[in-house]
């Protein structure tokens, strides 16, 4: 009998309309997202980036903690030896479609070679795309270098 009368008088649907009605005239927290930026965490992990010493040559030293470590088994590495006798790496790739952004690749390189961005504005078009090889993440790297070397500033401050 209860609710065969909340049925007829259709007490739930006015219930509704009032919280409808509340809100309506507050003020909206919507954010235009092309346009207006939300603020972004200082531990925000986004884009990887491969880095590169001031005298241009590549820091990775192939040494695999970050391929072993990762988690989601994301980054390949393959390594030779230099004309010099270093260890350098040929092929180092990160399926970002694997990667779940866990940041133990950047906590265990020891010379910050591998790092993770506040970039998050990327997107891929094509098949294939999803890999980063070895010559993307460097000119990642080479384009945002002064960020990178910023927020690596700011993060040994900030501890």
């Amino acid at each position: 009998m209860q609710n065969l009368v909340k049925t007829f008088l259709m007490t739930e649907l006015f219930g509704g309309l009032r919280i409808t009605f509340k809100r309506l005239f507050t003020k909206k927290i919507t954010v235009q997202y092309p346009e207006e930026k939300t603020p972004q965490s200082p531990r925000f992990r986004g884009l990887h980036a491969l880095r590169r010493y001031p005298n241009g040559q590549e820091r990775c030293i192939a040494c695999k903690l970050c391929e072993a470590v990762c988690p989601a088994l994301a980054i390949t590495i393959e390594s030779t030896v230099g004309p010099d006798g270093t260890r350098r790496t040929s092929r180092y790739d990160i399926d970002l479609f694997k990667c779940i952004y866990c940041g133990f690749c950047e906590e265990a390189c020891p010379v910050d070679a591998i790092v993770e961005t506040r970039i998050h504005e990327y997107h891929m078009e094509a098949r294939g795309e999803n890999i980063m090889t070895k010559d993307k993440l460097l000119a990642i790297g080479d384009k945002y270098e002064a960020m990178i070397a910023a927020d690596k500033s700011a993060d040994a401050s900030y501890r």
